[in-house]
């Protein structure tokens, strides 16, 4: 048996049949005895016998290896199956049973990363990623049958294993949002990524304000938390893409900030801001990197149905759409063709309408212009810009 050294002595030749075959047989049973792996082939002749050659065995099962005699199994992954708040840059890796052949196939993960496996110790595959795992996913790693050892053999059923990447940080956020341009400010990482996979990471670096923006706006940006300016950022981002504009920064939203910015797609426009004053005469001024390209007189919300102070993105637009709702006084009303609306806190929004005067309240909530100003102010208002209103 392998790993055991037996000893058996020989027949002495005296105790033989005679004739050349009793002792030929007599020295193969010996030899099976000391070598105890193979046993070398036997040539037979009339008159005469000698051994044919006899295969070496593989070094791996010498007289006195460890050998594994199993199927090739899985012994662990990593992650473990079921984690959760992986980083993003976390190792992915397989141990098996045996050394592995290096024409086997390869595990997959789904959604799909970046990177390559590569068989890294005789018994492991190791993906070696160029791009990080994306924030708040859950990653399926799938360990194909037919992995093949280097002995040959197979391994007999798939083996998968699911868990889940952590969120990425507000701050990380942040920084993508400002180097892509969805910021009024701008982001200058210290030094360069010390590796692909650290892209979900946060870097060190400063940021600073693209323009000489309002204390209105300016007071609402802390970094790394979350705040108005943040969201509305993540909401025109939603919206270059066709996604909810919730601003909720899922996988895919990260998906598609960490392929941004490893492209060097920038966003071309500028960073508006819209602020409306209640105090007498109302209006509405639209900023742009922080110059003041539009003002306009406004009218807001009567009493019992005031215009809610604060600052809210624009989450819906419409170039024309009928409004509908309660009057102060119980009655109901319906006004078809309003144009230019960007809804912002509920059912306020800025939009046009006729008005024989204005600058001060008259409307049920929103934020009224004459309609030829509201033109105006419409296409500089797009989802995620944020609306400040007055107390």
């Amino acid at each position: 048996m392998p790993g055991t050294h037996a000893h058996s002595r020989a027949p002495r030749a005296e105790q033989a049949p005679k004739g050349g075959r009793g002792w030929l047989i007599a020295v193969t049973i010996g030899v099976v005895a000391v070598v105890g792996v193979s046993v070398a082939a036997v040539s037979v002749h009339s008159g005469t016998s000698k051994p044919a050659a006899a295969t070496a065995p593989a070094p791996a099962h010498e007289v006195g290896a460890t050998v594994q005699t199993g199927p090739l199994t899985v012994l662990s992954l990593t992650p473990a199956t079921g984690s959760t708040l992986v980083p993003s840059n976390a190792t992915i890796s397989v141990h098996f049973s045996l050394p592995l052949s290096a024409h086997s196939p390869t595990p997959t993960l789904s959604p799909a990363v970046p990177g390559s496996w590569n068989v890294t110790t005789p018994d492991t595959f190791t993906f070696v990623a160029s791009a990080p795992l994306v924030p708040s996913s859950t990653e399926t790693v799938t360990v194909p049958a037919g992995i093949v050892a280097a002995d040959g053999k197979t391994l007999s059923q798939p083996v998968t294993s699911q868990f889940t990447v952590a969120a990425g940080s507000t701050l990380r956020l942040q920084q993508l949002l400002a180097q892509l341009g969805y910021l009024p400010v701008s982001f200058v990482p210290a030094g360069p990524l010390t590796a692909p996979q650290e892209a979900a990471q946060a870097q060190e670096g400063s940021f600073t304000w693209r323009g000489n923006e309002p204390a209105t706006l300016t007071s609402l940006w802390t970094v790394g938390a979350p705040n108005q300016i943040t969201k509305g950022a993540v909401m025109a981002f939603e919206s270059k893409y066709d996604m909810k504009t919730d601003g909720v920064p899922g996988p895919a939203v990260w998906e598609h900030l960490l392929t941004d910015a490893s492209t060097g797609t920038i966003n071309p426009g500028p960073y508006n801001y819209v602020y409306v004053s209640q105090s007498l005469p109302e209006t509405t001024t639209v900023y742009s990197n922080g110059a003041v390209v539009y003002t306009t007189r406004a009218n807001t919300g009567v009493p019992g149905a005031t215009t809610a102070p604060g600052t809210f993105p624009v989450y819906l637009r419409y170039k024309v759409t009928t409004m509908s709702g309660t009057n102060p006084d119980g009655s109901k009303y319906s006004d078809p063709g309003i144009p230019w609306v960007s809804y912002f806190n509920g059912g306020d929004a800025l939009h046009g309408f006729v008005r024989g005067s204005y600058g001060y309240p008259q409307s049920v909530g929103c934020v009224e212009m004459p309609p030829a100003n509201a033109a105006v102010v419409y296409p500089l208002t797009p989802i995620g810009t944020l609306v400040t209103v007055s107390a």
